[in-house]
């Protein structure tokens, strides 16, 4: 089954290096735009950054446990193809990225085993990025 385009639009307190961040750093194209808010196209999805006072989420993340690390919430990122989510790990160290949590193998050997990393945009929006080695294993109890 095909999935359809999500729409995500999040809120940044500081347009231009949000602009950055996720044109430059990630290498997403941007769609359309205006003085407050600009479209990407994040993976096949929509997400567009709007112009916003800082949130209260943005400014101390809550974190709850997960395999031994402090997962901050709220989070959004996308499931990647393995070979991609090695190749964006490895940019992103390349670019001396400051993560929250390491790019690492999560529930090794068991049901869900993912590789995953978590990292803030300049805004404080908490992103993870995954990938599975069985995509099968996507929803697995």
């Amino acid at each position: 089954m095909a999935l359809s385009p999500f729409h995500l639009a999040i809120p940044v307190h500081d347009l231009p290096a949000a602009r950055h961040f996720y044109g430059e750093t990630f290498g997403l194209a941007e769609g359309r735009s205006s003085d407050h808010w600009v479209d990407f196209d994040f993976y096949g999805h929509q997400l567009v950054i709007h112009e916003h006072p800082k949130t209260a989420s943005q400014d101390s993340a809550h974190t709850n446990a997960v395999d031994g690390h402090d997962v901050p919430v709220p989070h959004f990122g996308i499931v990647l193809e393995w070979a991609q989510w090695e190749a964006l790990a490895e940019r992103l160290r390349a670019l001396d990225t400051q993560f929250v949590i390491e790019p690492y193998i999560r529930f090794k050997g068991e049901p869900g085993e993912q590789a995953t990393m978590f990292l803030f945009d300049p805004c404080g929006n908490a992103l993870e990025f995954k990938a599975f080695a069985d995509m099968g294993q996507l929803f697995a109890k």
